[in-house]
């Protein structure tokens, strides 16, 4: 049985360096995140090489503020746990390279976990800490939207015997939805990452100003049930998935392209940035009254049409597995899942439906260590330790 319960965990996927301490997979003790965004943003997205560095340089500070915050010692730990992938290869590395050190150094288990179930574990640390470390709906099998910058799935959770197992059931074909968001804000002359700026600029345009439509997927014979393209997570053929659930994001961001250019925005979009930024780094946080001083009405209404669409997309997918699979919880999580927008629609929908919708903290939302900490602990329980020759996995499936 094991001892303290806790669980040092590292993170370094994408472009933040993370490291927390959590105890049982139900109260975390601390979560530092040292975040990449400034050095990025001036790039409009994540350059690997640098990721990979800043990584470097940020690893061990990160992971000794979490001892400290926590007032813990490695002597405390019961285990370590890494992300292995999805993710960016060299920054995964970095993280797998200094977590095995230190397994070996200290002689404790490293848990390997995938940073799709950390999402899901979000949710699930957030409901768990509610409940002083347990909830009876966790016994509930429940359907997960993972949806950020690199990833837009959909997944059937089910605890097994005390841990968990996934099968996916729908997800994008093309772009995430995060990344749609990115490409839109740039193309309109907004900071990276976009989804901060979208979400803020959208609530003074008009939602229903211009009618973006999703059409139905169809698949496509010469494929044969492959995805069309090779990006994010390996996953089942989109053969084998109900393609009422798959999403597709590359569509609308040509739309909103194709609309600007015709209306004349790109222009004003090249104008807006250079007013402004200057030749600045344009700021993850966006300074909406200034945004706004320098925004015409016709694209703060394209910005909320887009949102609005791109929102009601999701929830269409969403719920409509969830009817289909007949479950009664949905978690919601990822970077996206901070959109006020997409939040307030959900917990509507999810309130008409009388589903339960649950989304974690918005510290837990983006990228951080304490949901690989939580995702660990069912798989530490069962011994699901990683073997020693555990390295990076960029294309990483969850599930069946």
């Amino acid at each position: 049985m094991p001892g303290s319960g806790l669980i040092l965990a590292i993170e370094s996927s994408c472009d933040e360096t993370a490291a927390a301490i959590v105890a049982r997979g139900s109260r975390s003790l601390a979560s530092v995140v040292a975040s990449q965004i400034d050095i990025h943003a001036q790039y409009g997205g994540v350059v690997p090489e640098l990721a990979s560095r800043e990584h470097l340089r940020a690893i061990v500070p990160v992971v000794r503020a979490a001892l400290a915050q926590a007032g813990a010692t490695l002597a405390d730990l019961d285990a370590l746990a890494v992300t292995s992938g999805p993710g960016l290869a060299g920054a995964l590395l970095v993280g797998i390279a200094y977590a095995k050190g230190l397994a070996f150094a200290t002689g404790l288990p490293l848990v390997a976990v995938n940073h799709l179930e950390g999402h899901i574990h979000a949710v699930l640390l957030n409901e768990r800490e509610a409940h002083e470390g347990h909830s009876d709906k966790e016994e509930e099998p429940a359907l997960a939207l993972v949806v950020s910058g690199g990833h837009t799935h959909l997944y059937l959770a089910s605890p097994v015997n005390e841990t968990w197992r996934y099968r996916l059931v729908g997800r994008t074909l093309d772009d995430a939805a995060g990344e749609a968001y990115d490409k839109v804000a740039k193309l309109l002359g907004l900071g990276y990452p976009g989804g901060p700026w979208i979400d803020a600029l959208a609530r003074h345009g008009n939602p229903h100003a211009v009618p973006f439509t999703f059409a139905q997927i169809k698949q496509k014979a010469h494929l044969a049930g492959r995805p069309p393209r090779t990006k994010a997570a390996r996953t089942a053929p989109i053969a084998s998935l109900d393609p009422h659930f798959l999403l597709s994001f590359s569509g609308i961001k040509t739309a909103v392209l194709r609309y600007a250019e015709l209306h004349g925005l790109r222009t004003a979009a090249e104008a807006r940035h250079k007013a402004l930024f200057g030749g600045a780094v344009a700021p993850a946080h966006p300074a909406i009254d200034d945004a706004l001083a320098v925004t015409n009405q016709q694209t703060l209404d394209l910005i909320a049409s887009f949102q609005h669409a791109v929102v009601g997309d999701l929830m269409k997918k969403t719920f409509t597995a969830a009817e289909s699979l007949g479950v009664r919880r949905i978690l919601i999580t990822g970077g996206v899942a901070a959109n006020s927008e997409l939040r307030a629609r959900f917990i509507a929908e999810a309130n008409r439906r009388r589903v339960h919708v649950l989304f974690p903290t918005l510290k837990l939302s983006t990228d951080n260590a304490a949901m690989i900490a939580a995702a660990a602990w069912p798989k530490f329980v069962a011994k699901e330790f990683a073997p020693p020759e555990l390295s990076a996995e960029p294309s990483l499936a969850l599930g069946i």
